[in-house]
C-alpha cells in the first residue's frame, strides 16, 4: 500500500516538473518573439535613415557635378570666344598684308615696264652708237688708204724694225763684255756651290700600304655594299685598292698630303676596330688638324736648319706644307732646302748677303703650297703671299722672278734662278714621266673645280676617275647630271689621256643638329 503511494506522489511529481517547463518554455517563446520585433522594427528604421542619407548625398553630388560640368562648358566657352578673336585679327592683318603686297606687285610691274622702255632706249642709243662709229672707221680707212689692220701692222713693222737696229748693236756689244768675264766666273762659282752642297735626292712615289693584322679586316673596311670604303675614299680623295695581296690595302693618289692624310686615317680606323661612315669622317678631320701640326713643325725644323728669324706663323705653315708637294717627283721641302744652301755658298763667294740668299732660296717654291687655291704661277702666287707678310722687295723680286714670270732686278734674282736650276737639273733628282702623269692629274681635278657649285674634285683610279662634289644649295639632281655631262665634254675637249675618265658628280645633303 505504501509503495503504491510513492508511485502515485512520483507521478504527480513528474507531471507536476513537466507542467512548470511547459509553462517556463512558453514564456521564453513570447519574450524571444517581443524581442526580435523590437529588433526588426530598430532595423528598418535604420535602413529607412540611411537611405535617406543616401538619397542626400546621391543628390549633392550630382549637384556638384552639375555645377562643375558648367564652369567647364564657361570656360570652354570664353576660350572659343578668345580663339575666335584671333582668328579674327589674323584675317584681317593677312589682308592688309594681301593688300600691301598687291601694292608692292603693282610697284613692281611699274618699275619694270619702266626698266623695259629704258632698255628699249639704251639699245637703240647703243645701236646708233654702234653705226656711228663704223662710219667713222669706214671714213678714216678711206682718208689713210688702207684697212684698220693692215695700220696695225704697218706701224707694228716699222717699231720692229727700228729697235731691232737700236737694240742689235747693243745686245752684241754686252754679249763680248759679258762672255769675257761672266763664263769663266760663273762656272767657277757653281762649281764650288755643288762640290760644297750635296745631298740625296728623295723620290715621291704614288701609293702607300697600310699593314693590316689580318685579311678579315679587309671586309670590315669596305663595308657593307661598300659604304665605308666609299666614305674613306670621298672623305681625302684618295684611291683605295683592296686585292689580293695579303694583309695589305694599298692607297693610291698623287697628292702626297691626301695620301699621307688617309694613310694615318686608316691606320688609326684599323686600331681602333670602329669603322663606319660617321667615325671615318671623325678621324680624318682629327687626321688633318695634326697633319696641319705636322706642317708647321716641318716648316720650323727647315727655318732653324737654315739659320733664318723672324719668319712669321703664317709662312711657316705655308713651308711645312711643301713636305707633302713633289715636283717631277722631287720633293718641294728638299728642293727648297738645297736652294738656299746652294744661294747661300754662291752669295758668299760673292760678297753678298748669305742671310737673305737663304732665305730667298727657302721661300722662292713657297707658292706650290697654295697653288690649287689661287690661280696663277706659283712664284707670283708665293711673292703675292710674302709680301702680304712684310718682306724686302729685293726678295720678293727674287721669288716672283726665278721662272722669268717678271723681269728680274739684282743679282739675288739671277742666284735664284741658278741654283734653282741647278737643284732640279742634278742627276737622280726628278722624273719627267712621272710628273706629266701628275700634271694630268693636276688638270683633271682643275677642269672639273672650274665649274660653279663644285665644292672639291679628286681625280681618282690613277686618273681613270674623277669624283666631284657640288654644293646641294646650288646644284639640284638635274644640273648634277648636266654638269657631269659638261665636263666630260670638257675634259674631251682640253686633255689627252689614252683609254676613257668616267666623271662622278655626287650632290649630297646633310643636315645636323646637336641634342644637348
Amino acid at each position: 500500500m505504501d509503495a503504491w503511494i510513492v508511485g502515485v506522489l512520483v507521478l504527480l511529481a513528474a507531471g507536476l516538473g513537466y507542467f512548470v517547463r511547459l509553462l517556463i518554455g512558453r514564456y521564453s517563446v513570447k519574450s524571444t518573439e517581443r524581442s526580435v520585433s523590437v529588433r526588426v522594427e530598430d532595423a528598418k528604421r535604420g535602413a529607412d535613415a540611411i537611405l535617406k542619407e543616401a538619397e542626400l548625398q546621391a543628390r549633392a553630388e550630382v549637384i556638384k557635378a552639375r555645377e562643375e560640368f558648367e564652369r567647364q562648358m564657361k570656360s570652354r566657352r570664353d576660350e572659343m570666344t578668345a580663339l575666335e578673336e584671333k582668328i579674327v585679327q589674323k584675317e584681317q592683318g593677312l589682308d592688309r598684308k594681301v593688300a600691301m603686297i598687291d601694292k608692292k606687285y603693282q610697284t613692281a610691274e611699274q618699275k619694270q615696264a619702266e626698266l623695259e622702255k629704258k632698255e628699249e632706249e639704251f639699245r637703240k642709243d647703243r645701236d646708233a652708237l654702234d653705226k656711228l662709229i663704223e662710219q667713222e672707221k669706214t671714213r678714216l680707212q678711206s682718208v689713210a688708204g688702207m684697212t684698220q689692220e693692215q695700220a696695225r701692222q704697218n706701224l707694228l713693222s716699222r717699231l720692229t724694225e727700228e729697235i731691232r737696229g737700236e737694240t742689235g748693236m747693243l745686245i752684241r756689244r754686252m754679249q763680248e763684255e759679258a762672255k769675257e768675264t761672266a763664263e769663266r766666273e760663273a762656272r767657277k762659282i757653281v762649281a764650288l756651290a755643288i762640290q760644297r752642297y750635296s745631298a740625296g735626292h728623295v723620290s715621291e712615289l704614288m701609293t702607300s700600304t697600310v699593314t693590316l693584322a689580318n685579311d678579315e679586316m679587309k671586309g670590315r673596311i669596305i663595308g657593307r655594299e661598300g659604304r665605308n670604303i666609299r666614305a674613306l675614299e670621298a672623305a681625302t680623295g684618295v684611291d683605295l685598292l683592296v686585292d689580293d695581296t695579303p694583309e695589305a690595302v694599298v692607297i693610291s693618289a698623287y697628292d702626297p698630303y691626301r695620301r699621307e692624310i688617309a694613310r694615318q686615317a686608316l691606320e688609326r680606323l684599323v686600331m681602333d676596330g670602329r669603322i663606319h661612315p660617321a667615325r671615318i669622317e671623325e678621324i680624318v678631320a682629327k687626321v688633318k688638324e695634326e697633319m696641319e701640326e705636322t706642317a708647321r713643325a716641318a716648316g720650323e725644323e727647315a727655318i732653324f736648319g737654315c739659320g733664318l728669324q723672324g719668319v712669321a706663323p703664317d709662312m711657316v705653315r705655308a713651308l711645312g706644307r711643301l713636305k707633302f708637294r713633289s715636283s717631277y717627283t722631287q720633293n718641294v721641302l728638299m728642293h727648297s732646302l738645297e736652294v738656299a744652301q746652294l744661294m747661300g755658298i754662291m752669295a758668299g763667294e760673292l760678297s753678298l748677303d748669305v742671310t737673305l740668299a737663304k732665305r730667298i732660296g727657302l721661300f722662292h717654291d713657297i707658292g706650290k703650297s697654295m697653288d690649287s687655291e689661287v690661280e696663277g704661277s706659283h712664284a707670283v702666287i708665293g711673292a703675292d703671299f710674302l709680301r702680304r707678310h712684310g718682306e724686302t722687295p729685293v726678295l720678293l723680286n727674287a721669288v716672283a722672278a726665278h721662272h722669268n714670270d717678271v723681269p728680274p732686278e739684282g743679282i739675288y734674282a739671277m742666284l735664284a734662278a741658278a741654283a734653282d736650276a741647278i737643284s732640279a737639273a742634278r742627276p737622280g733628282a726628278r722624273s719627267e714621266t712621272s710628273q706629266i702623269y701628275v700634271k694630268r692629274l693636276e688638270q683633271l681635278e682643275t677642269i672639273a673645280s672650274g665649274f660653279k657649285g663644285v665644292e672639291k674634285s679628286y681625280a681618282i683610279q690613277a686618273g681613270r676617275e674623277v669624283r666631284v662634289l657640288v654644293e646641294p644649295d646650288k646644284v639640284d639632281d638635274a644640273g648634277a647630271m648636266h654638269m657631269a655631262r659638261d665636263i666630260s665634254k670638257k675634259i674631251e675637249q682640253d686633255l689627252q689621256y689614252p683609254g676613257q675618265i668616267k666623271v662622278v658628280v655626287i650632290r649630297e645633303k646633310r643636315c645636323v643638329e646637336f641634342a644637348r
